[in-house]
């Protein structure tokens, strides 16, 4: 008897637990194919010798089981901007969770540029890096977010996203 009442009372646990954790489970939504507007990235990585470089950005990918799935991405600019591979597009993508109504995470973020004459290859993350979503604008911001890579020369020339701001059109967060 007393291990009938304590296997019911263990699943009674599990299943308020399992209750809770779903009231704490966020959604990227609606499922389908998704397109940015223009935004804007700001980077710093060796090849640019620590300097900034702000080149514009737009993503296509999929919102699939309450992720979005960033498949494309198209840098524009000049000097530097060109020169990208990013790394993880289109597979298995850079993918966007949220982790609340206003925050979630980009997994997979990294990029390389090969050496030339003038400046030093780069090869940053990949990493995961943070953000907000604000649902009203439906902006997707991240700001100063380091990259895993390497330094040559000196200074700080690390790779950094200083900040990232680009607009998903009819995309939400939902609890």
């Amino acid at each position: 008897m007393k291990t009938l009442k304590a296997l019911v009372s263990l699943s009674a646990l599990a299943v308020c637990m399992g209750a809770a954790s779903m009231a704490n489970a966020f959604s990227i939504s609606p499922n389908g194919p998704f397109t940015t507007s223009a935004g804007s990235l700001t980077v710093q990585s060796p090849s640019s010798f620590g300097a900034a470089v702000t080149c514009g950005i737009t993503f296509s990918g999929n919102v699939a089981g309450g992720v979005a799935t960033i498949t494309s991405a198209s840098l524009t600019g000049g000097g530097l901007c060109a020169l990208p591979t990013l790394k993880n597009i289109p597979s298995p993508g850079w993918v966007l969770s949220a982790t609340s109504l206003s925050t979630g995470t980009v997994t997979n973020v990294g990029y390389t540029i090969a050496r030339s004459l003038l400046f030093p290859a780069t090869d940053c993350g990949a990493n995961t890096l943070t953000g907000s979503f604000n649902n009203s604008t439906n902006v997707l911001t991240i700001t100063n977010q380091p990259l895993t890579g390497h330094t040559t020369g000196t200074g700080n020339q690390n790779c950094t996203i200083q900040s990232l701001t680009v607009t998903v059109p009819g995309i939400t967060i939902i609890p």
